[in-house]
């Protein structure tokens, strides 16, 4: 049997087997048994594998209104925070019979091009990082059920919204830096327009402001490790009194800020205290290990796709922000003599 240049429907199998449509879709369902003999079975399956035949299973499930099937749309994955999202969304969804197809965003936002013929039609609903919102007008993910991620709840264009208690991670990095004494930081922030940096950036200043005599100073960077070098540099050898502390928007631009300290002679935390946030595993691997904000990707993802099965069950989902902790390493101490 020669291949179709276009795709083969069920009819083409039917007409290939010698048999009905409904015997192919009893087959090829797997409810044939009993009322499709095993040799006229084996022929369809035959035909099917010829033709290069394969369910469309939104038409398949077009009875139940439902694929199965989630669309996880995060930034590219540079670090493994994404991946922990996904494990927990994942494990949720395969205990409901659900799949998740993860979806990078390319350059971590911006827009994307449609990873299916059309997105409505293969997806039951979508899950989105606020940081990879652009791509949902691109993939259409914004005209099906959707839970956001990192998302501002008042404006959010989803029908729920999941997020980690950020706020409350930067209150906790502020009130370390202030009780070990010190006034003057550096918020390297990352380059990225989105709301959970916006957060962080809001949160700091706030905090800083409330107690006399401190100074912030902001510098941006990229989320990149060179990024962070160049800016962190820049910052510290600009005029004016230097920092005693940088408080980053993600351990990559820490581990960044570590070099460009390295480079400028000033060592951690003697001369200058470090924090970051997420607690990747490069929060460890970096000497010494580095005091930042533990988020918890995979509870995150828990609740994003639980969110997501109660807004397709009409359901209301569970509310209040995912709780953030501060874990502190060696990275941190009073302001050096030298400040």
């Amino acid at each position: 049997m020669s291949r179709s240049s276009t795709r083969p429907t069920s009819r083409d199998v039917a007409r290939a087997a010698g048999v009905s449509q409904a015997a192919v879709s009893l087959v090829l369902g797997d409810k044939w048994r009993g009322r499709v003999s095993e040799t006229t079975a084996g022929r369809v399956r035959e035909a099917a594998r010829e033709l290069g035949y394969r369910p469309n299973l939104a038409a398949r499930n077009l009875r139940l209104g439902r694929t199965r099937t989630v669309l996880l749309v995060v930034p590219a994955l540079t670090t493994e925070f994404f991946a922990g999202v996904y494990t927990g969304a994942a494990r949720v969804a395969a205990e409901h019979g659900f799949g998740v197809v993860l979806y990078p965003s390319p350059e971590g936002i911006g827009p994307a091009r449609d990873p299916f013929a059309s997105a409505q039609a293969a997806l039951d609903g979508v899950i989105a990082s606020s940081m990879a919102a652009d791509a949902l007008t691109a993939i259409r993910g914004d005209q099906l059920p959707l839970v956001m991620l990192d998302s501002d709840p008042t404006g959010s264009l989803g029908a729920a919204t999941v997020n980690l208690d950020i706020a409350d991670g930067v209150r906790q990095v502020a009130a370390h830096l202030l009780g070990l004494g010190h006034r003057r930081v550096l918020h390297l922030a990352a380059d990225v327009p989105s709301w959970t940096f916006e957060v962080r950036a809001r949160e700091l200043a706030a905090r800083l402001a409330a107690v006399p005599g401190t100074e912030v100073r902001t510098a941006r960077a990229p989320i990149s490790i060179e990024g962070a070098l160049a800016a962190t540099e820049a910052a510290l050898t600009a005029p004016g009194p230097r920092p005693t502390a940088v408080v980053c928007d993600d351990d990559k631009l820490a581990a960044g800020a570590y070099k460009a300290l390295r480079r400028l002679g000033l060592r951690v935390p003697d001369d200058m205290s470090v924090t970051g946030l997420d607690d990747l595993a490069l929060a460890t691997a970096i000497d010494p290990e580095l005091t930042t904000v533990r988020l918890d990707a995979e509870l995150f993802g828990e609740r994003g796709m639980r969110a997501l099965l109660a807004v397709l069950e009409g359901r209301e989902p569970e509310g209040g922000d995912i709780p953030v902790e501060l874990v502190v390493r060696g990275s941190t101490a009073p302001p050096g003599a030298s400040a």
